[in-house]
Order: C-alpha cells, then structure tokens, then sequence
C-alpha cells in the first residue's frame, strides 16, 4: 500500500496528489495511504492528519453525500471557499480584496430536495450516499431546518402511499417560516385511490400546500415568502435562496451596490428576492425566463404598500440579454444569472453607459469571466464578498459591486 501527501483540494472538495491522484476526505499537507483505483483512492487511510482535520459534528457524515467537508474545521473552510474566489479571479488578471465571508448556521437550510423509495422493509427518505443512488436517511441531519426534519416522517408515508421500489421520488421541501411548502414528483400516476391515500398520509398543519406533478393537491393556506416587506407566494418547488441568512447577506449586498439608484434593472430577478426589497427605494424592472416567477413576483409588489414601481419582462438574457440601447434607461443593474454565468449580458453591460452593477453569482469560474469582461469596458470592482449558505459543502456563493 502505497503512500501519497495531500497538495491541495479540488473543486468538490477531494484531496489531491501529485499524479493526479483523488482521495476524498482529505486535507492538505495529510499523508494517505490506499489502493489507487485509475486516478483514485476510494478509501484513503489518513497516516498522518491535518491541524485542520476534526472529528465530522454530524452522525450521518460516514454515509451520507450531502455534506463533503464536516471533516475540516470551519476557519479551514472559509479560507479555502475564500482562496476559490480569489483564484479565478486572478487567473483573469485581477486582484480583488475579499472584505468577507458569510457562513450560514447549522440546521438553517430552509429549501432542500429529499428522495425517497419504498423498500420490503419499507419506505425511506434522505439524502444519496457520496457518488451512489443508495439513499442515507438522515433524522439528525445538521442541515435542515427543525420543522423540516420533524416532517421526515410525513414524507416516508408519503412515499409509501405513492412510491415504487424500481424508482426513486423527489419530496422538495420549503420551510416558509409558517410551514411547509411541499413538491412531489417521480410518484405513481394520481388517481383518486392515490388522491385519498395521499390525504390521509399528510399531516394537518405541517403543510402549507402540497403538490403533486405540479397539480396543487391540498392547500391549507397560501405559502407566502418573505422578501423585503413584499410576501410572495412562489410557484411550487420555485427556486429561492437556500438560508434566510444567506438571502439577508445577499440583499444586503445589493443594496449597497444600488446605493443612490433611482431605476435598477434586476435581471434574471426570479420571484424577486432582490427587486422587491430594491423597490422600496428605486423602481425596477425585473427580467425574468420563467413567466410564472414574474407573476410570483408582481403579485407581491401589488400586495405590498409603500414600494416604488416593480415591472416585469419575459425573456431569455441567454439568447436576447438587454441592448447597451436598452440599459439606458437604468442607473444601475443587479445580475444573479445561474451556474453558466452572464457573458452575453456582461458584454452588452460593459459597451452601455450604466454607472453600477450589483453581481451574485454561484460560480468562481464564470463570475472570474463575467467581472473580467466589464473590467475590460470601463468598471471598477470596489468590493467582493463570499456568502456561505450551503455549510460544509463546496458550493459558494459571490456578491460584488462594480462602478464606472
């Protein structure tokens, strides 16, 4: 058995030697030792541990592949999270000081996609183990909200009722801070023998609303979310920021990047987590791909008192982003596009005459580009910042304003 040190981590966080050689769970600076499979070491014994290595908090860690660094101590991770950062934009060519990073606490993760399947000793919910379809339920979970957590049990009858044991089903679960929203999907066809079991398997006051393929099954009262001073009811299993703290970081963030705006342009604004508590300062004009978050969206400004004008737009900033003739209208433009980044826009952004941008961003490598193409049209980056709302995993998040 050969022995290997530990130079550094990789993006989803395994430790990698010279070679290159994986070994997941691992820390720079450890020695490992382990049987190399192709480029891996599936089981790495650890010879000789990092300072940085502890003891996982959580008792599902060994199995589940929901978390990926609960070995490390959390200064490691922020500075690692950090230095990811830090990174991609210096392999563009910029320097940037990270004013700070914003981690969330444990059991705050308000929105999460749980599984389930019905096995012969019966139905289980949780979390995939590390690289594998083996389910992991996980009851003491450290990430989930406690109200979620108490719901595990409503969701194993669930998936007893309407799961298979050839198939997997999703159960996206919401804590709305009332109750639960929840999605069902990858069940048995709903028929009304299906509708019944389902009724009595739920839970009187746990669930909001229920739904089941996209068809609201059950509806105790609508469940609206937060967002600024608006309430938004948001469509089933929408998309929204994965910890209230996380979100607070964000608008925070955004807020100061529009500081003095009189009319803010938020692009791929969602159900309107920023353009909502933007409004209560400026107008905006949310742009948006998915009509159903727009109407999320206004139906929250026209519920709401006090905020400026909030319009929307249907459209696709991939294909069709705003003209730099269009972005005349703005004073400053907020951005938090998904995964593959903003380029088309940043372009269009970096050849128009708007005097801020407030960026957010899930990805190191796409907001390194993003930022490097207005740089190179005649903006400043005044200041980034880290948010860390998915703990222990190696997701990141990015917040960063920008001037001319």
């Amino acid at each position: 058995m050969s022995e290997y040190r530990i130079e550094r981590l990789g993006h989803h966080g395994d430790g990698i030697a010279d070679g290159p050689i994986f070994a997941p769970r691992t820390l720079p600076g450890e020695i490992v030792a382990g049987e190399v499979d192709g480029h891996r070491i599936r089981a790495p014994k650890i010879v000789k541990p990092s300072e940085h290595r502890r003891k996982a908090p959580c008792v599902h860690y060994g199995s589940c592949g929901g978390c990926a660094l609960q070995h490390a101590t959390d200064e490691f991770v922020s500075s690692w999270k950090l230095d990811l950062v830090r990174t991609a934009l210096e392999n563009r060519g910029i320097s940037a000081e990270l004013e700070t990073i914003h981690t969330s606490p444990a059991q705050t993760r308000r929105r999460a996609v749980l599984h389930g399947r019905r096995f012969k000793s019966g139905p289980q919910v949780g979390f995939f183990a590390r690289q594998s379809d083996q389910l992991v339920a996980v009851p003491n979970c450290l990430l989930l909200t406690p109200r979620i957590l108490a719901c595990l049990p409503a969701l194993e009858r669930i998936v007893d009722c309407a799961g298979s044991r050839r198939g997997t089903m999703s159960l996206a679960v919401i804590d709305t801070g009332k109750g639960l929203d929840l999605a069902i999907s990858g069940g048995h066809p709903l028929d009304l023998a299906l509708r019944q079991s389902l009724s009595g398997a739920l839970v009187e006051g746990m669930f909001l609303r229920v739904s089941y393929d996209d068809e609201v099954i059950a509806m105790s009262e609508q469940p609206a979310m937060a967002m600024g001073r608006a309430a938004v009811v948001t469509p089933a299993g929408a998309f929204l920021q994965a910890t209230r703290e996380g979100e607070a970081a964000l608008v925070s963030a955004m807020r100061r990047a529009t500081e003095g705006a009189d009319r803010i342009a938020d692009l791929f604004c969602g159900c309107g987590t920023f353009a909502l508590p933007l409004a209560e300062t400026a107008e905006v004009h949310g742009v948006e791909s998915e009509a159903d978050m727009l109407v999320a969206l206004d139906g929250g400004w026209r519920g709401s008192a006090g905020l400026h004008r909030v319009s929307t737009e249907k459209r696709d900033l991939f294909r069709r982003p705003l003209m730099a003739d269009e972005l005349k209208a703005y004073d400053a433009v907020v951005l938090d596009p998904p995964r593959p980044g903003a380029e088309a826009q940043c372009i269009e952004l970096a050849g128009s005459s708007v005097g801020r941008v407030g960026m957010v961003s899930c990805n190191p490598v796409t907001f390194a580009r993003d930022i490097a193409i207005l740089v190179e049209g005649g903006f400043n980056l005044d200041w980034v910042e880290v948010v860390d709302q998915f703990r222990w995993s190696t997701h990141v998040e990015i917040s960063a304003g920008l001037s001319r």
